[in-house]
């Protein structure tokens, strides 16, 4: 009996416990750092007044999508080398990493060059009329983050390479140095040369340029699996390219689709006044915090799952999908559980109105229970497929959900029936059941095994 199930006997598994502890764990703390980090900035943003910080959360909303775009090149990247390691076809790994390499910086140069002399024409025309001195502070942060792409699509390029590799305790040393530069940098920026948003966009750009340096240097060690050391002779071969924008554009494109998704949403609850809009705010931060674990398992299964494929191994693949699922939502369910029970706690240290607070508490208590329930299924699941080459199933379901559940049923719920902000997340958490279902079937079903992109 135990001869038809050589899935159990661990000396037939492709990874030890050791090794998806030390690729998921840096993962974890990076995003961790992320997240803070980011709050950190917005606090020292705020001193330099409302018009600083309103541009900065204007340019930030654009180029998210850009920044979006970036990561869709680098797990397609990801997927490639993983797989092409999973099969023990180094050259061809390194290969897909020049490849890679390539058209993140080839792609980002371009993008900098024709945004850059129409930065204040793009804000206009995706916020419409705003004040004077927030466009002119935004045009001006935004130079420095356009000018920062080239080297934050190296940073991501590169990145995704190391976790295709299982060492995600590089990138997590790296990433914490650029969000020092970046903190130090702002509050020298800041608060001694009193350079506003100058200085945020300096000390933005500064981290990127010292990370993508670094990074590079790394990568280029020969003991590496993966190693890109000749920069001189880097080949365009559009075979390999087109490996990369199999996953990368439907990548992409879900991505980009679903913050726009986002920004209309966020529309909506304009509608309902500064103390929805605050709740909101709120919200995200705070539940943002219970995602990261899965928003890292997601990563590390372009490896793990990657690998898997490469090697031709599916039952390998589906074991390791079955307990990464697991480890998400154990993960999940132990931050959101007390998360739940402390939210009055939480809510009240922002100091919001009576309004706003019972808003947010709501809000915040129902998020933890549908994200620990919903969320690894509707955005950890999908990254097992898309390691498989799966990239248009997901992009084609992500699509149809964002448009017809968050956006559309949203709408109905909150302007047509006049539930409020209740009736934006109402209809987002139908949203991600949605994702889940379609997501769950695809899996069970085992038609993305066949998806390999090598």
């Amino acid at each position: 009996m135990r001869a038809n199930k050589p899935i159990q006997a661990a000396s037939d598994r492709m990874f030890t416990r050791r090794f998806l502890y030390t690729l998921i764990v840096p993962l974890v703390i990076e995003q961790f750092l992320a997240v803070t980090i980011g709050m950190a900035d917005t606090v020292m943003v705020a001193s330099s007044g409302e018009a600083a910080v309103s541009a900065i959360s204007l340019v930030d909303a654009i180029t998210i999508l850009v920044v979006t775009m970036f990561a869709a090149f680098a797990t397609g990247g990801a997927v490639v080398a993983s797989q092409y390691l999973g099969r023990k076809d180094y050259a061809s790994a390194n290969s897909a990493a020049k490849q890679l390499l390539v058209v993140s910086v080839v792609v980002s140069t371009i993008m900098m060059l024709l945004c850059i002399p129409f930065r204040r024409q793009i804000i206009s025309f995706t916020f419409g009329s705003i004040e004077k001195q927030v466009l002119d502070n935004g045009a001006t942060y935004f130079l420095y983050i356009l000018a920062s792409l080239p080297f934050l699509a190296t940073y991501n390029a590169c990145a995704a390479l190391f976790r295709s590799m299982g060492h995600s305790k590089v990138n997590l040393w790296v990433s914490v140095i650029m969000n020092l530069i970046n903190v130090v940098g702002n509050a020298y920026f800041i608060f001694v040369l009193h350079l506003g948003v100058t200085g945020a966009g300096l000390a933005t750009l500064l981290s990127r340029i010292i990370g993508s340096a670094i990074i590079l240097v790394l990568i280029a060690n020969p003991m590496n699996v993966i190693s890109i050391r000749n920069y001189r002779r880097l080949e365009w071969r559009w075979e390999m390219i087109k490996r990369i924008l199999r996953i990368g554009i439907p990548n992409g494109i879900e991505g980009s689709v679903f913050q726009v998704g986002k920004l209309l949403v966020q529309g909506f609850i304009a509608v309902f006044g500064t103390a929805s809009i605050a709740a909101n705010a709120i919200s995200g931060s705070v539940t943002s915090f219970i995602n990261i674990p899965g928003g890292a398992i997601g990563l590390a299964s372009i490896t793990v799952i990657g690998q898997a494929i490469g090697a031709k191994r599916p039952d390998q693949a589906v074991y390791y999908g079955k307990r990464l699922l697991l480890i998400t939502y154990i993960s999940m369910a132990a931050l959101a559980i007390p998360g739940y029970f402390l939210t009055p706690s939480i809510v009240h240290i922002f100091n919001l109105s009576a309004e706003a607070t019972e808003y947010a508490r709501t809000i915040i208590r129902t998020a933890m229970i549908f994200s620990a329930l919903l969320w690894p299924t509707a955005f950890a699941l999908p990254n097992f497929l898309r390691a498989a080459g799966d990239a248009k199933f997901t992009m084609l379901v992500s699509m149809f959900s964002m448009w017809a559940f968050r956006v559309a049923m949203s709408y109905f719920l909150a302007i047509t029936l006049n539930w409020g902000i209740y009736g934006v997340w109402i209809g987002m958490y139908f949203d991600w059941f949605s994702r889940s279902v379609f997501f769950l079937v695809r899996f069970v079903r085992g038609k993305w095994k066949t998806k390999r992109v090598i």
